[in-house]
C-alpha cells in the first residue's frame, strides 16, 4: 500500500482527508508542519504531502532521499517552500494544487476590507471592553459610494470583484493580461489610475522571487488616497512592512489588512506570550497598530470547499503519477 505522510493536518481536517481517500492510500496525518526537527517522521513512507510553511529545503530533501521518498507533493498553489534544485538533484517528483475555491480567499479579502471600511473591529473591541459610546472613528462611507481596486484579476480577483459589485461598489482592475470575463464586472485601468481612484485596494497577484519583491512599497503607497484601505491576501513577500508602517503612522494610508507576512514562517501557526514581542520587529509594529491593522494567520484557504479541493486534487495527483508516470500538476525541477 502506498504510504503518504501528510503534514500540517489540523484536527478539523482529519475527517476530510479520510473521506476523500478514494484510492485507499495509507495515510499518516501529522498535525505539525514538516521541520528539521521532525523530519524522521517521514521514514517508512513513499511520499510526503506538504502545506505552506513546511520546510522542504535541501537539508530535509536530502533526508527524504535517504528514506527513499521520491514524491514531494504540496496541497498548495505556491511551492516556494520546496527547494526545486535539490528535488531535481534527487530525481524527486514535485506536484502542487494549481487552484482551489477562489471564494475562500476572495471572501476573506472582502471581509477584511469591509471590516476596516466600517470600523467594525474598532467598534466591537470597544464594546467588548464595555464602552458603548459612539466615537467619530465609527463614521464611515457606504461601500456603494466607494471604488474598489483589484490588482490581479484572475479567478480570486475576479470573484472578489463580483462580490464587491454585488454590494454596489464601483470596481476597477489592473492586470497584465486583462480577461474578457473580468470586464463583465470591472473596468480595467492603469495601475496608477487604480491607486489614485480606489478607496479599497486588494492584491491578488502571484509572487515571483527577484521580480516583484516588495511590490507594495513606499512608491506604490504614495500613489494611493491618504484614507485608502490596503488588503493583501496574496503573498507576504509582496509587501514591505516598513513602508506600510511608516505610511500608516504618517496617515498616508488609512488602514491595512493581511493574511500573509514576509516573515510568516517565524510567526504563523505558533503562540507567543502576550507580554513579549513576536520574533519579527516589523510584524510586532503592525500588531501594535491594531485595529487600523488587521492580521490573520494565512487562513484564506481555511474553508470547507477549499480543503476539499486541496485534498481531492492532491490524491488525484498521486493517482495520476502512480498509474501513468506523470501528473498534469507537476512542477518542473532543474533536472526535469
Amino acid at each position: 500500500m502506498f504510504k503518504i505522510a501528510c503534514y500540517g493536518v489540523r484536527p478539523n481536517e482529519v475527517a476530510t482527508f479520510n473521506k476523500y481517500n478514494n484510492y485507499d492510500y495509507d495515510l499518516t496525518l501529522i498535525e505539525d508542519l514538516l521541520t528539521h526537527d521532525n523530519i524522521e517522521t517521514a521514514k517508512g513512507h513513499d511520499a510526503v504531502l506538504l502545506r505552506a510553511n513546511c520546510t522542504a529545503d535541501a537539508q530535509n530533501l536530502a533526508k527524504l532521499n535517504e528514506y527513499g521518498i521520491r514524491y514531494v507533493f504540496t496541497r498548495t498553489v505556491g511551492y516556494g517552500h520546496i527547494d526545486l534544485a535539490a528535488a531535481g538533484k534527487y530525481n524527486m517528483e514535485v506536484a502542487r494544487v494549481p487552484a482551489y475555491s477562489p471564494n475562500a480567499i476572495a471572501e476573506l479579502a472582502l471581509t477584511l476590507g469591509m471590516s476596516l471600511l466600517r470600523h467594525t473591529t474598532y467598534t466591537t473591541n470597544r464594546t467588548a471592553h464595555h464602552d458603548f459610546r459612539v466615537s467619530p472613528v465609527m463614521f464611515s462611507k457606504e461601500v456603494r459610494n466607494c471604488t474598489v481596486g483589484i490588482i490581479g484579476t484572475g479567478k480570486i480577483g475576479y470573484t472578489e470583484a463580483k462580490l464587491y459589485k454585488g454590494l454596489g461598489a464601483k470596481v476597477v482592475g489592473y492586470d497584465l493580461y486583462p480577461s474578457e470575463i473580468a470586464k463583465e464586472v470591472l473596468d480595467f485601468v492603469s495601475l496608477d489610475e487604480l491607486l489614485a481612484q480606489s478607496d479599497i485596494v486588494s492584491l491578488h497577484i502571484p509572487y515571483f522571487a527577484g521580480q516583484n519583491d516588495q511590490f507594495i512599497n513606499a512608491d506604490l503607497i504614495a500613489k494611493m488616497k491618504n484614507d485608502a484601505i490596503l488588503v493583501n491576501t496574496a503573498r507576504g513577500q509582496l509587501q514591505d512592512n516598513r513602508a506600510i508602517i511608516d505610511a500608516l503612522k504618517a496617515n498616508q494610508l488609512g488602514a491595512f489588512a493581511a493574511d500573509v507576512l514576509p516573515a510568516e514562517g517565524e510567526i504563523f501557526f505558533k503562540q507567543f506570550p502576550a507580554d513579549q514581542p513576536v520574533p519579527d520587529a516589523t510584524t510586532q509594529e503592525l500588531i501594535d497598530l491594531y485595529p487600523r491593522v488587521l492580521l490573520t494567520p494565512h487562513v484564506g484557504s481555511n474553508t470547507d470547499e477549499a480543503l476539499k479541493n486541496m485534498v481531492e486534487i492532491s490524491f488525484e495527483n498521486f493517482h495520476e503519477i502512480l498509474t501513468t508516470g506523470k501528473t498534469q500538476n507537476s512542477v518542473a525541477t532543474t533536472e526535469n
